[in-house]
């Protein structure tokens, strides 16, 4: 698995640039973050592999704004994308890849965040995550159970089924990298 990290300063409250009051509405703010996550996602799982997650940064910091993190069903997606993104430019910015040991973005998201109950705000340690809309979030993700309701299921019995979903939750957690570069919008 693996993620990136990219730059989005498309915030509700700051303009495209990240400063001042912005001239979009929230509406309007969630559309562009949608086009923008959508071209990500796509882009990357059609090129280097299946995305079992993928998230964007809300925080303020420079060392979190706008990241954003992908993880690959399969590690071997990782290295190649990692080297692919090194050689590319978003919006006349390089992007910077790189391969990490997170496995679990679970851990490094602010649970105070989540409950609206951080007082750090956008300055915060770990991380904020920017949702998608629930329409992009079923296109994305949704194709992915439509795949795996068609596929026949070779397990025969329960004992079988019990080890394979062992061996592949073993395997996942071994499988887990970030790519992490920023992405300039």
């Amino acid at each position: 698995s693996s993620g990136i990290n990219a730059e989005c300063p498309l915030r509700p409250g700051l303009d495209p640039a990240g400063l001042g009051v912005s001239q979009y509405s929230d509406t309007e703010l969630q559309s562009h973050f949608d086009t923008f996550f959508e071209d990500v996602f796509v882009e990357v799982e059609d090129k280097y592999g299946e995305i079992d997650e993928m998230n964007v940064c809300d925080n303020l910091g420079d060392h979190l704004m706008g990241n954003v993190y992908i993880k690959f069903v399969k590690e071997s997606s990782a290295k190649p994308c990692v080297e692919a993104l090194n050689n590319r430019w978003y919006n006349g910015a390089p992007i910077k890849a790189e391969l990490s040991p997170v496995t679990d973005f679970r851990e490094a998201c602010c649970r105070q965040y989540e409950m609206g109950e951080c007082t750090r705000a956008g300055f915060c340690n770990f991380m904020h995550l920017k949702p998608i809309s629930k329409d992009l979030r079923r296109k994305l993700y949704g194709r992915k159970m439509k795949e795996m309701r068609r596929s026949p299921s070779v397990m025969s019995d329960a004992s079988s089924s019990a080890e394979k979903k062992k061996k592949k939750k073993k395997k996942k957690h071994k499988a887990n990298h970030k790519l992490s570069g920023r992405l300039y919008m």
